[in-house]
C-alpha cells in the first residue's frame, strides 16, 4: 500500500522574536505493508532531515494531521490531496522544498508582489484564473506552457 502523510511543524520555538520562529507543512510518501510500518518509516525520515538538514531547527514540533493510504494512483482523473486556503492578502515570504533529499534540499524563496508569487526573485506563470461567479476560466495552460525556470 502508499501511505501519504501530511504534516505541519513549528521550528526556532525557543526564539523571542516572531520572525526568528517558522511553521510549515509537508508530505511524506512510502510504500509499506501497514499504517505502522509507514509511521515509523515517517519517523526516521523526519529524524533523518533532522540531523542532516536545516530543516526542523531548534524547538520543534511536528504534528501527523492527515494519512492516506492508497492501493494504487489515480489514473484517469487527477485526485486532490490537499487544499490550503488563508485569510487575508499573502504578505510574508516563505521557504518551499520539493524532493529534498541527500544530495540538495531544493529550496526555493516564495514571496508575493501585488498578491503574484515570486519564487527567488521571478515572477511565476498564471496557471489557470477564474472571474468571481463564473466556472469558466479566463486565462488557462496551452499546449506549450512550461513551468517557470527557476536557477
Amino acid at each position: 500500500m502508499y501511505f501519504i502523510g501530511t504534516f505541519v511543524h513549528a521550528t526556532n520555538q525557543e526564539e523571542v522574536l516572531e520572525e526568528e520562529r517558522r511553521h510549515g507543512e509537508f508530505s511524506l510518501i512510502i510504500d509499506a505493508e501497514t499504517p505502522l510500518a509507514a509511521l515509523k518509516k515517517f519517523r526516521d525520515k523526519i529524524v533523518n532531515y533532522r540531523a542532516t538538514s536545516d530543516f526542523f531547527q531548534g524547538n520543534c514540533n511536528v504534528y501527523l494531521i492527515q494519512l492516506f493510504e492508497f492501493d494504487g494512483f489515480p489514473v484517469k482523473e487527477a485526485m486532490m490531496l490537499n487544499y490550503k486556503s488563508i485569510a487575508g492578502d499573502p504578505l510574508m515570504p516563505f521557504i518551499r522544498c520539493s524532493l529534498p533529499n541527500d544530495m540538495t534540499d531544493s529550496c526555493r524563496l516564495f514571496d508575493w508582489e501585488n498578491n503574484a508569487p515570486e519564487i527567488d526573485g521571478q515572477q511565476e506563470k498564471l496557471f489557470l484564473a477564474f472571474e468571481a461567479g463564473s466556472t469558466q476560466a479566463l486565462v488557462e495552460p496551452d499546449d506549450v506552457f512550461k513551468l517557470s525556470e527557476h536557477n
